[in-house]
């Protein structure tokens, strides 16, 4: 298949991956490598980092293990990565985790976390980024979900969080328009990453709740899929990017989803699901995965 003018654009060009040891961010690490982009590649877990830099060719990347709620270590990560290659020219904030749990039994030190990965992680990835971006009119593509528009009990601090970033990406394009920076938010569906399929490995209600979806918001889109859509979308400088396609619709379906007759479907069946959750969550004696957990001891571990 030939390669858009718009893809092949990505060539020389240099993009700033958070979140990028697994899952979306390094297969779209893979992606852009082989569509001539160099990285600058962060994340808390530094073993895959470093694995994914000796795959890709260590002349091509640059990867700096920290955390993104912490605007100083971001801003050197930037730094040295602008330094080596040139400058920020694309931004894929991809960093995100998720809670287990009703707003009653989540532990709040997670629903925080939850918080702090997912909002203030963007602002500082944008913040320390954004100043190199401006001098090379770049674009940066914030990673929402479709959770900003679709609601779920037991995942309210993953809900929130990902509709304040789409809110923070509509109100900075507004901010750096007039200096050639474009600004788009990415809404996926589920996709088969470690947050989803941890999520089911943990969580019996959790599949359950899959289950009883409507129909094509019970299923799972492969990685390849949303990875294709987040190249398209760095590459064309897009305002919104769904995966899949059909996300764009329930966007503008907000409203309804928000109304009574949006609830009825999850009403019907949160009664059950949400308790059988607070259940599991204290039997594991966590809200989110024990990948997270680990990396959290990382965190807050002495520097």
């Amino acid at each position: 298949m030939p390669i858009s003018p718009s893809i092949r654009a990505l060539e020389g060009k240099v993009a700033l991956i958070t979140g990028a040891a697994r899952g979306i961010g390094a297969e779209t690490a893979r992606a852009l490598a082989g569509h001539g982009v160099k990285l600058v590649l962060t994340d808390l877990d530094a073993e895959p980092l470093a694995a994914l830099a000796a795959e890709l060719g260590e002349e091509n990347v640059h990867t700096v293990a920290c955390d993104v709620c912490d605007l100083p270590a971001m801003e050197r990560a930037v730094a040295a990565g602008a330094a080596r290659f040139g400058g920020i020219d694309l931004v894929l904030a991809n960093a995100g985790i998720a809670s287990y749990g009703s707003v009653l039994r989540v532990d709040p030190a997670t629903f925080k976390r939850v918080m702090d990965i997912n909002v203030l992680g963007v602002f500082n990835t944008v913040r320390a980024a954004l100043p190199s971006v401006i001098e090379r009119k770049g674009y940066i593509l914030v990673v929402s979900s479709l959770a900003a528009f679709t609601p779920a009990p037991g995942l309210v601090a993953y809900n929130a969080s990902k509709a304040g970033v789409e809110h923070f990406a509509d109100a900075v394009r507004l901010e750096v328009a007039h200096h050639g920076v474009a600004v788009g938010s990415a809404h996926p569906s589920w996709i088969d990453t470690p947050l989803v399929r941890d999520a089911k490995q943990d969580l019996s209600a959790f599949r359950q709740m899959l289950k009883v979806l409507p129909g094509p918001l019970k299923r799972t889109t492969s990685v390849e899929v949303c990875v294709e859509a987040f190249v398209k979308g760095l590459a064309g400088r897009k305002r919104r990017v769904n995966v899949p396609g059909w996300v764009g619709a329930l966007r503008w379906l907000k409203p309804v989803i928000a109304s009574r007759l949006g609830d009825r479907q999850t009403l019907k069946h949160a009664p059950r699901l949400l308790p059988l959750m607070d259940e599991e969550v204290a039997r594991l004696g966590r809200s989110t995965s024990a990948r997270n957990t680990a990396l959290d001891d990382v965190a807050v571990a002495p520097k």
